[in-house]
């Protein structure tokens, strides 16, 4: 099962970076290997937000959608996603965010592992990489709309 954990210190506002991650919509615009996104549905709480989404994931000849539910918890800022149905056995993740001096400090870790052992194998090789990239995805996104 690969797993990923990783913080980052930016230059943003914890409200920033929370609105940017939030927002899985726009996430083909800048996320690696998102070929589309699509929200089903969206409830709000007297806590959170709970948003269900469908994300197309595309990597070299593999192309692969799946459906997550996001937790959105404005108030702790922070985002939960669990796996609903796709490609995996199972999909979690969360990222928090928390202000420092000079912006805020990202945490994000996921855990996931694919029913397809190939592509599993495949992902498995440039997995941390690949999750690192993600994150930076976001910083660089983030320098684009907030810089």
């Amino acid at each position: 099962m690969p797993r990923h954990s990783e913080s980052r210190d930016l230059p943003y506002t914890v409200e920033q970076m929370y609105d940017l991650v939030a927002d899985v919509a726009k996430y083909p615009k800048f996320l690696p290997w998102t070929a589309a996104a699509r929200i089903r549905s969206r409830q709000g709480g007297p806590e959170g937000e709970v948003m269900l989404a469908d994300l197309v994931i595309s990597f070299k000849v593999f192309r692969e959608q799946f459906g997550s539910k996001v937790t959105l918890w404005p108030e702790e800022k922070r985002i939960e996603t669990e796996y609903l149905d796709g490609p995996f056995r199972h999909l979690q993740s969360e990222w928090r965010f928390e202000p420092t001096d000079t912006g805020c400090r990202v945490h994000f870790w996921v855990d996931f592992e694919f029913r397809n052992a190939i592509i599993g194998r495949v992902v498995g090789v440039v997995f941390n990489e690949a999750m690192q990239r993600v994150v930076a995805a976001f910083e660089k996104r983030a320098k684009k709309l907030y810089a």
